[in-house]
This record gives C-alpha cells, sequence and structure tokens, in this order.
C-alpha cells in the first residue's frame, strides 16, 4: 500500500503541505480523512482548488475509508490528510496499516493544552496518540521536512 505520508495538519491543504510534502515524496494523490469535511461540499471544493492540476484531492469520512481499504488496494503514491488523532486511531483500530505519522499543526483552541508550539490536544486527542503509540506507530511532530523530528511521546505525560 504506497502509503507515503500520514500527516496531521488541522489546516489541511495549504501551501506548505503542496510545495513541500508533496513535492518531497511526489505525492500523486491527496486523500483527507475527516467527517466534517466530507459532508461540506463547499470545503471540499476549496481543498481541490487550492492543490495543483495534476494533485488529484478526494475526501472521505473515517468509517467510509475503512470500509474502502478492506476492498480497495491504494495504488498510487498517497499522502493521507488528517485533522486530528482520533480520526487517525479510529482508521489505525479499522484496520489501516501505518507505521508513522507526522503531526505539523493542531492549533490552540479552548478546551485544549500545548504539546509543542504547533500541536495543542484536547484530552481525547491526548488519549488518541497515546493509544496510536501502544500500537507501534511512530508519532513525530514536524513542520517541514527539513526540520528536526521530535517524537510525540517525549511531549506526553
Amino acid at each position: 500500500m504506497p502509503i507515503n505520508v500520514a500527516r496531521i495538519d488541522d489546516r489541511l491543504i495549504h501551501g506548505q503541505v503542496i510545495t513541500t510534502w508533496v513535492k518531497n515524496y511526489n505525492i500523486e494523490q491527496v486523500l483527507v480523512i475527516n467527517d466534517k469535511v466530507a459532508n461540506d461540499k463547499v470545503q471540499q471544493s476549496v481543498l481541490t482548488m487550492s492543490a495543483p492540476p495534476e494533485l488529484k484531492v478526494l475526501v472521505f469520512g473515517v468509517q467510509q475509508f475503512i470500509e474502502i481499504l478492506k476492498k480497495t488496494p491504494i495504488k498510487k503514491r498517497t499522502m493521507l490528510l488528517f485533522t486530528n488523532s482520533i480520526d487517525v486511531d479510529a482508521l489505525v483500530t479499522g484496520g489501516l496499516e501505518l507505521e508513522k505519522l507526522n503531526v505539523g499543526g493542531m492549533r490552540m483552541q479552548e478546551g485544549r493544552h500545548q504539546l509543542s508550539r504547533a500541536v495543542s490536544v484536547t484530552p481525547e486527542e491526548e488519549q488518541a496518540f497515546k493509544n496510536l503509540i501502544e500500537k507501534n506507530v511512530i508519532v513525530e511532530v514536524q513542520m517541514v521536512p527539513k526540520d528536526p523530528v521530535v517524537l510525540l511521546k517525549t511531549l506526553i505525560n
């Protein structure tokens, strides 16, 4: 399964994702996995328009993507893009084989506490990260590929 990058970035598709992550990994398609976005046609249009024409962008709900994975192998060089760790944990529990998860940005909002400059979590998101780490997923905090990698497990109590 050619999942080249799995990344959490609550901004989803933006300049940094296109100019660094997509180019560095020669990504052919970005799959956004999020229930809210999957039910928002306007946001889907914005995401599609944000990407260069040669980059395929598809949006799926979490459970929908679990069902797709059971039937359809991913053949293109792929980036999975998420907004939170809860969705990633649900996918891994649902059968997604994931070696590594890159965490680029989860902005500070009410009800969240900061783990690093760019990563803030709710208690549920923090628990989802702990679950992923327990499932042997390497969770790295890194804004752009040239930045040093910080293992998330060193930031969680």
